[in-house]
């Protein structure tokens, strides 16, 4: 695991690191990092042309919806970085690229091998575009790339490690600190700070008045980190109002839980989400937005969720949600989810597709803020 870690350091520098998969060896690069210069430096590297591994969600924008999960790209000599951006994550890959180059990468698509969902795993879990360079070793360059790894220059690690690093270490999770903090609608509140095993993300647990007594259901909300609606108080979606309500009504409730996740934008992470709002500002769902980025349409894991209420010694809660995929989520975990809770914020002229597409395409159990609502036109 350290190994993998360090590795999604090295890949949000920009650097390249190696994939070891059997007797295979493949040097793997971001696409974020990837410049004219680096991407020939690959090809030098490895002594191979480099492909590009996509995910389906993004090969079905290219115009292969059949791909069953990721596939391999294999890029004519000389592909440059505009190129690389186009089919990875660019909104009109038909216009840009062209409908008969388009239809020539398709037919060259090569099923994705263990070092390459490695790659796109690594990809997910340090929070890039899930698109990857990826060159295979020939056995002429094989020793000079393993004298880099020696000396400290590349990082290697197995292809086994990196497709599972996804799962953040589920049940290794550390309890590092606490404190309390009174907040403006609960009083009494504790926050304890939990820690990934592999220190890339951390988890609050909000425990509100003293919850757990007996066999009774605790009032939880499970609440993914959201920096513009939480902190700032955006309108395109409706967070932030979920946030204070849920602390209003477990405090209402007599106490219960709020688990503050790390996994901002359904899981795509902060620079993910902000071009998604870029795209949607072309006329996109949130949906379709991740999918142009070649996400799926929710990238959250709630093991780690599961894991802080064990810690806490929770097994029966009262869920506050509109979300059916956060019932199925805890009760695979073992949680037993006795009642569900709606929680809603409110409808306005900025957040209105967003909550639609939720609610059409998401399975959101939305009706009740849409009850009644006519459009702009009808609200004064």
């Amino acid at each position: 695991m350290h190994q993998v870690e360090r590795a999604i350091f090295d890949l949000r520098r920009g650097l390249p690191v190696v994939v070891s998969a059997g007797d295979a060896c493949v040097l793997v690069q971001a696409i974020e990092g990837a410049s004219e210069a680096s991407v020939s430096r690959l090809a030098t590297y490895a002594g191979d042309t480099p492909s590009l591994v996509l995910s389906d969600h993004r090969l079905a924008v290219l115009g292969a919806p059949g791909a069953r999960g990721s596939a391999r790209l294999p890029l004519p000599e000389g592909t440059g970085r505009r190129r690389l951006v186009d089919l990875a994550f660019g909104i009109a890959p038909e216009v840009t690229v062209g409908r008969e180059e388009l239809a020539d990468w398709r037919r060259s698509l090569a099923p994705a091998e263990a070092a390459d969902r490695a790659a796109l795993a690594l990809m997910r879990r340090a929070l890039l575009i899930p698109a990857a360079l990826v060159a295979r070793v020939s056995e002429v360059q094989r020793p000079a790339v393993e004298a880099r790894v020696a000396e400290g220059t590349w990082l290697a690690v197995r292809s086994d490690q990196a497709e599972h690093c996804l799962e953040g270490g589920v049940g290794m999770l550390k309890r590092v600190s606490e404190a309390q903090i009174p907040l403006a609608d609960a009083f009494d509140c504790r926050f304890i700070l939990f820690r990934e095993a592999d220190g890339l993300r951390e988890h609050v647990a909000v425990v509100i008045g003293e919850p757990g007594s007996g066999d009774a259901a605790v009032p939880l909300r499970l609440h993914s980190a959201c920096l513009t609606g939480d902190l700032f108080g955006s309108l395109r979606c409706d967070c932030g109002e979920q946030l204070r309500n849920a602390v209003a009504d477990i405090q209402a409730l007599g106490g219960g839980v709020l688990l503050y996740l790390a996994q901002e934008g359904r899981g795509i992470g902060l620079a993910n989400k902000l071009r998604a709002y870029t795209l949607q500002d072309s006329g996109l769902d949130t949906l379709d937005a991740d999918q142009i980025l070649g996400f799926g349409e929710d990238e959250r894991r709630y093991g780690v969720a599961v894991d802080m209420l064990d810690a806490l010694g929770i097994r029966r809660v009262q869920l506050l949600t509109n979300n059916p995929g956060k019932v199925a989520a805890l009760a695979e975990g073992g949680i037993e989810v006795v009642e569900r809770q709606a929680l809603y914020g409110s409808l306005n002229d900025h957040n209105r597709r967003y909550l639609s597409a939720k609610s059409e395409r998401a399975g959101h159990l939305l009706d009740a803020v849409f009850e009644g609502d006519q459009g702009p036109a009808a609200r004064s």
